[in-house]
């Protein structure tokens, strides 16, 4: 059993800065009520922490392939259970969302030292194991976070979907004293700031300005600004590691097809897999009268399917060339959310969810270990930091700008719907929708028109929700394709030897 500690503890950490990324779904509807959050606060409760993550992943990779996992991860860990208080104890959004960004932080550095830890605790067929039971952890884990987070709030409040990291993150502290061991050396170099702080600004500024589309439209100027800000950092990153001796992300990686592909994987896995789940919680409660434990088992049939397919069939992929794995996968994702936004319709209720949610934990399950494995491939060992932080980041960047995208495609279907029924203030009702707030709606509304506009609420509801599942299906689809042309079957490297070659296939194999 001892032998088996390091992965518990590593598994232990992956749980929960993972269902972090979605225990706040179910919940927002309370967030918005207790603490009078707008709709766009309420994005920010959720993308600050994917956002925090996205943009310091690389970074923590690259400090932590210098000073070592083993204490990256613990500080990581420290720091999440810390600002994890914070939130619980938040009296404004503000306040949350500020504690959701130092979370995210603290999760980053546990994210960007995963695989390097697994790969120095564990050799041989032993790593494989290792690799496929994380998998299953890891695939299941965003899917698990609704249904935690109904438990927790309706049993408790809200605030104990942040209060319930405090005792894990303790024996996951303890843990990693006991069982983990570095067995990188560290060494002394150059941490790359200028480019870690670049990367945050395009990373942030394109977030604000996507979310901010949401309020005041695409031709408002500050939007418009926040999208240049992003361009002008973003080519400000690219020079900045172009010409350091020691970047935090070696561009050279992009000139390999397959590595591409892997990036291009992460990002739509995360977009299409897990996105649309804020808008379909708050659908099922706020306008479907559903508790917050009834939403979030509705997500169910996803964690289960997710946990299944990646440890019980993993081990049969041995050998198998990643692309075909991972782009099969994301196909299955995109599938599931076409067939949400077909049963998605009139008066549809929560049995509407279940096919598609099926098909994207099938596809969820078979993606999330081989893309890992993939991206480590690709790098020698002493740069695993690097590679993990590369595949994060871009999930979590997926995460990010998919929230912040589908508000958009919400509230755009929802104005249609208010519009054609004139429903006074079409904008505001939209986002009043959007983030749970319908009930003001009605409260304030003379009574002989209430029912009709708690039909047209409903309408809108519907439509803003199929509209987040047909986008999520068609980036779910696109991205399948663009990995299975991108990824060759040959070794990441482009060379004869790949570093991290054999790594994958005890991967595949688990």
């Amino acid at each position: 059993m001892r032998k088996w500690l390091p992965l518990l503890t590593i598994c232990l950490g992956t749980f929960m800065l993972l269902i972090d990324v979605t225990i706040v779904n179910v919940a927002l509807p309370e967030i918005a009520g207790d603490l009078d959050a707008s709709f766009s606060s309420l994005q920010w409760v959720v993308n600050a922490y994917a956002l925090a993550m996205a943009a310091l992943l690389l970074g923590a990779g690259s400090i932590a392939d210098l000073v070592g996992h083993r204490r990256i991860y613990v500080g990581g860990l420290i720091l999440f259970a810390v600002s994890s208080l914070i939130c619980g104890i938040s009296p404004n959004p503000s306040v949350l969302i500020v504690a959701r960004v130092v979370q995210g932080i603290g999760a980053a550095a546990m994210a960007a030292t995963t695989f390097p830890l697994l790969n120095g605790s564990y050799s041989g067929r032993d790593r494989g194991v290792a690799y496929g039971m994380w998998g299953a952890i890891a695939g299941a884990s965003s899917a698990v976070g609704p249904i935690l987070g109904g438990i927790l709030t309706e049993a408790a409040s809200w605030r104990w979907i942040f209060f319930v990291n405090l005792p894990l993150s303790i024996i996951a502290i303890v843990l990693c004293v006991v069982a983990l061991r570095d067995m990188t050396e560290t060494h002394s170099a150059r941490i790359d700031v200028a480019g870690m702080a670049a990367f945050a600004v395009a990373a942030a500024s394109a977030t604000y300005a996507l979310i901010r589309a949401n309020e005041h439209s695409w031709s408002d100027t500050g939007t418009r600004s926040m999208l240049l800000v992003a361009a002008v950092a973003l080519a400000a990153f690219v020079v900045i590691e172009r010409r350091s001796a020691q970047p935090m992300f070696d561009l050279a990686l992009l000139r390999e097809r397959s590595f591409v592909g892997v990036l291009v994987a992460a990002v739509t896995l995360f977009l299409a897999a897990f996105a649309a789940l804020m808008y379909t919680s708050i659908w099922l409660q706020s306008v479907g009268g559903m508790s917050p434990i009834e939403a979030g088992l509705v997500g169910l049939p996803l964690s289960i399917m997710a946990f299944l397919v990646s440890g019980a069939f993993g081990r049969f992929l041995h050998g198998a060339n990643p692309g075909r794995i991972i782009g099969s996968g994301l196909l299955m994702v995109g599938i599931g959310g076409l067939l949400g936004g077909v049963f998605v319709r009139d008066d549809a209720g929560w049995l509407a969810l279940v096919p598609g949610y099926i098909a994207i934990g099938a596809g969820v399950g078979l993606s999330t270990a081989t893309l890992g494995s993939a991206a480590m491939g690709a790098v020698a060992p002493h740069r695993g930091g690097m590679a993990t932080g590369a595949v994060n980041t871009a999930q979590q960047l997926g995460m990010a700008f998919g929230i912040a995208a589908l508000g958009s495609v919400f509230t755009a279907r929802a104005k249609d719907v208010l519009g054609a029924r004139a429903v006074p203030d079409i904008d505001g009702a939209a986002r009043a929708i959007a983030g749970g707030r319908s009930s003001v709606l009605t409260a304030d509304a003379p009574e002989q028109l209430r029912p009709a506009l708690q039909e047209a609420i409903h309408a809108a509801a519907v439509s803003g929700v199929q509209g987040t599942l047909i986008a999520s299906g068609l980036v779910g689809l696109l991205g399948g394709v663009l990995t299975l042309v991108l990824i060759r079957p040959t070794h990441l490297s482009g060379t004869e030897e790949a570093p991290n070659a054999e790594v994958m296939k005890e991967v595949a194999g688990a």
